[in-house]
């Protein structure tokens, strides 16, 4: 009974933190905030789909369940050589 009732309320949580993730749309992927200092921005973007790393601009992974969080340059580009390159050497989560 315990195990039951555990089980139900872990499920409960858990559906309720995935009810208060909001749903992106494309214009929202890539979150890009200004650091303290002038040529430094925090980004955070989702990666790119794995299908294609090959393509000349690949299309970033809306449903994909984890996010990159990138300190560096604001002309930072998620969808360019630099992180293809990257996202390529990544291990898969497959």
């Amino acid at each position: 009974m315990k195990k039951t009732i555990s089980l139900l309320s872990n499920m409960f949580l858990a559906s309720t933190l995935f009810w208060g993730v909001p749903t992106l749309g494309a214009d929202e992927l890539v979150v890009k905030e200004a650091a303290d200092l002038s040529a430094y921005c925090h980004m955070k973007f989702p990666p790119m789909r794995a299908d294609t790393l090959s393509w000349a601009q690949p299309v970033l992974d809306e449903s994909a369940g984890n996010i990159i969080d990138f300190y560096g340059p604001c002309d930072h580009d998620p969808t360019g050589a630099e992180e293809i390159r990257i996202q390529r050497r990544a291990p898969s989560e497959d």
